[in-house]
């Protein structure tokens, strides 16, 4: 100690203060991370297939095999554009023909129910739905401009599309290379061993994630396409459509497609409303406890309530984006937390639990 300063307490706050300097630097540059973060669950969510037709294109490097993925990822995008783009703008427009319509419904006095004559599913829907909007029209109609404006800032940076697609090609392409790169860096056996674990672990977890992910989507749209059609519920296609990116934000995306759903077959004359919310209801119940565990596996072990409150400290952090991320970053801290845990255990066996110091040699 000099000058009444303890060493050990000014490397703790300085230490404090670089970390609390990197977490400021991260939350200003979070628009760029988000793109990079896009770029490497895409390179993820595509790692599988180039892998596969890696295996059969003579070559020593994964370049013929990314141009031949991305040639059919493009082939498929065009396919679907065609055939269900096409259906999905048809069954948009008639609904946005037909919003005034479900406008002046809302716009009609509530109904007060009467103990003679209850009222009947729909109705009871309706009067709740539109209750909640009168009350709250004034806040929407001071959010639209704010909305509108948002919305034309989204629109400027239609480039992250082109971008995103960019970037993971280079992350599939040297993402080894950078690994190993990365890994130079630390000369300790100790430091290297855990880096490369950490890796390793994240490299599974998204792996898995991911493809439970869009198999969950994939789960999403087709059952509710098919479901609704049968229901002969109008604009199916174009709510499943709306279900499938939502089902990529954890807890309130299902939620807020639920909402919509419901909505839209409440607006629309739809006389079965109540077996559509049956429906949505038996089908978070099979994809949470049945389709989901068997899926994804054991790769994401985080108590729900943790899930959530990520949820909501993500998108007030990053908006949409710091939502859809939230999952995916507290899984790989948990990840971090559990290998620098290990490490320490195994290179200080004097940590370990019931485990005494050794005595001093005489």
């Amino acid at each position: 100690m000099m000058l009444g300063i303890d060493h050990r307490a000014a490397a703790y706050t300085w230490s404090a203060a670089l970390v609390l300097l990197f977490l400021l630097g991260v939350y200003k540059v979070r628009g760029t991370l988000f793109v990079f973060a896009l770029a490497l669950l895409l390179a993820y969510l595509l790692y599988p297939l180039i892998d596969f037709v890696d295996r059969f294109v003579p070559s020593r490097t994964r370049t013929p095999a990314l141009g031949i993925v991305y040639i059919l990822l493009l082939a498929i995008l065009v396919f679907a554009g065609v055939e269900i783009g096409s259906k999905v703008a048809e069954q948009a427009n008639s609904l946005a023909q037909s919003a005034p319509k479900a406008i002046s419904q809302i716009e009609q006095p509530v109904l007060v129910p009467n103990p003679s004559s209850p009222l009947s599913m729909k109705e009871w829907i309706l009067n709740a739905i539109r209750t909640q909007v009168q009350q709250h029209s004034a806040d929407v109609a001071r959010l639209l401009p704010k909305v509108g404006l948002q919305v034309l800032s989204y629109s400027t940076n239609l480039i992250v599309v082109v971008i995103v697609p960019i970037l993971s090609f280079f992350i599939l392409k040297d993402g080894r290379n950078m690994r190993d790169e990365f890994l130079v860096v630390f000369e300790r056996v100790r430091q290297r061993e855990l880096m490369e674990n950490i890796f390793n672990d994240i490299h599974l977890l998204l792996l898995q994630y991911l493809r439970a992910l869009l198999i969950l989507c994939c789960a999403t749209f087709a059952a509710f396409s098919i479901v609704f059609s049968l229901m002969g519920l109008p604009y199916a296609l174009l709510l499943a459509s709306i279900a499938f990116p939502l089902e990529f934000i954890p807890v309130l995306g299902p939620l807020v497609a639920a909402i919509i759903i419901i909505a839209v077959a409440s607006f629309s004359g739809f006389p079965h409303v109540l077996w559509v919310v049956v429906f949505l209801a038996c089908y978070r119940i099979f994809q949470d406890y049945v389709l989901s565990p068997n899926v994804m596996g054991a790769g994401i072990e985080l108590h729900p309530m943790l899930i959530i409150f990520g949820v909501l400290a993500g998108g007030e952090i990053g908006g949409i984006g710091g939502t859809f991320l939230s999952v995916p970053v507290l899984a790989v801290m948990r990840i971090v937390y559990i290998r620098i845990r290990e490490n320490r255990l195994k290179w200080n066996p004097i940590h370990r639990v019931g485990q005494q110091k050794p005595p001093a040699s005489q």
